[in-house]
């Protein structure tokens, strides 16, 4: 049993420590601090029966790491954005953020556009489009309503695609190159 159970958590680190790194850096904006929330979010995660947490896995583990992140800010009473310079030195296996920006032309100034959101919209698209989180998932994370949640990533697609001017080509492409340059 304890095999099972190590295995399971070993796999959770594999699938979800870069994004979790990101996502606490991004709430951060400090890499320390950030792979320090992560430490602590899967010791709970290891202190926590399978059970409890097994069917909602993800939501789970961004909520904590979410808690601790605010917690630290509290804390420290400091907010300060992460740069791209930062947000580029994390190491993860996903695909290496430069890496993914540099690809497709126009990226770098979405993701400003992006930047220039509002925090909570700002923490929902990344959310959503650079972690694949469903809104269901979103909204166990963030504790806002399944339908703010949609209210929220709508909002932040059409002010990104009034910027962009793309009202016409629909928000499906607006999504898909959030998708691609988170």
């Amino acid at each position: 049993m304890a095999d099972k159970n190590s295995t399971w958590i070993r796999q959770a680190l594999d699938q979800y420590e870069g994004q979790l790194l990101r996502y606490a850096a991004r709430l951060l904006g400090d890499d320390e601090a950030a792979r320090d929330i992560v430490q602590e979010t899967f010791l709970e995660l290891c202190k926590t029966k399978r059970s409890k947490v097994e069917d909602k896995l993800a939501p789970w583990l961004f909520r904590v790491c979410r808690n601790r992140a605010f917690d630290m800010r509290r804390k420290e009473k400091r907010v300060q954005a992460l740069s791209d310079e930062q947000s580029q030195n994390i190491e993860s296996p996903e695909p290496n953020p430069q890496e993914v920006i540099e690809s497709s032309q126009g990226a770098q100034a979405l993701l400003g556009m992006v930047q220039k959101l509002p925090d909570n919209q700002k923490e929902i698209v990344f959310l959503r489009f650079q972690s694949g989180l469903s809104y269901k998932e979103i909204s166990e994370i963030t504790g806002h309503s399944v339908s703010y949640v949609g209210v929220l990533i709508h909002t932040a697609v059409r002010s990104i695609r009034d910027t962009l001017g793309s009202k016409k080509t629909g928000s499906r492409k607006t999504d898909q190159a959030l998708e691609h340059a988170l």
